[in-house]
């Protein structure tokens, strides 16, 4: 049985994916910052008929807890095959000559500086059951209308990370990969669960990620976009 550590799993994408992985019979650890909501997902996951599920308190601006995370998978679960780094959060969405630094900060925290720490304490897991990296994460060129200047600064350092992991981990022969998928727009609580022409559930985003995830290619360092302009 193959083993996914999701965070931000206990709602939007981050579940749907536990739920599309956990009915393909994979254990799922459910990473979220709250232990309730937590509690609640593998609750559901297991009402649904996923018996092979787990949480852990994983709270990405925290850096405490990103390392006791490690060390929980280190010794809980070092069967661990697959990290998706699904957890983010928006920062704020007025005009970027108004950005605050906190918030700047706040958002880089939790998307970048938080996910790289979890993905580099992850690696030796990882390396060692030939493990990937998957990051949910979106296109950051110019784009007027819809121009969140927090969220997609931080979402490109994500980016470059991927990149640069994938570029490092050929060049010293790890047996790891990594990607990056961008979902398309899709209703979540991320953007106050808008619908609109051209939106997806994250069930159905999912979905779509599930079918890469086992389709036997390698993806190393690859961008790859689920919906496109013509779907």
């Amino acid at each position: 049985m193959k083993t996914a550590l999701i965070t931000g799993a206990n709602k939007g994408i981050g579940f749907a994916l536990a739920k599309a992985l956990g009915k393909k019979e994979w254990h799922i650890i459910i990473g979220a910052r709250n232990e309730e909501r937590a509690k609640a997902a593998v609750e559901k996951l297991q009402a649904d008929g996923i018996q092979q599920v787990d949480s852990i308190l994983i709270d990405l601006s925290d850096p405490a807890t990103i390392t006791q995370a490690i060390n929980t998978v280190k010794t809980n679960f070092s069967k661990l095959d697959l990290l998706i780094n699904n957890a983010g959060i928006p920062g704020g969405h007025g005009s970027s000559l108004d950005e605050s630094l906190d918030d700047l900060q706040a958002t880089m925290q939790v998307n970048f500086f938080g996910t790289f720490q979890l993905t580099q304490g992850l690696l030796p897991v990882l390396e060692k059951n030939h493990g990937r990296i998957v990051n949910i994460t979106i296109p950051t060129a110019p784009n007027p209308f819809w121009n969140p200047f927090a969220y997609k600064a931080t979402k490109a350092a994500q980016n470059i990370m991927m990149q640069s992991l994938a570029i490092d981990f050929d060049k010293e022969k790890k047996d790891l990969e990594i990607f990056s998928v961008h979902p398309g727009p899709t209703t979540t609580d991320l953007n106050g669960n808008m619908t609109a022409e051209g939106f997806h559930t994250a069930d159905d985003v999912a979905g779509k990620i599930t079918e890469l995830l086992l389709d036997g290619v390698s993806h190393q360092g690859e961008f790859l976009e689920i919906y496109s302009e013509l779907n």
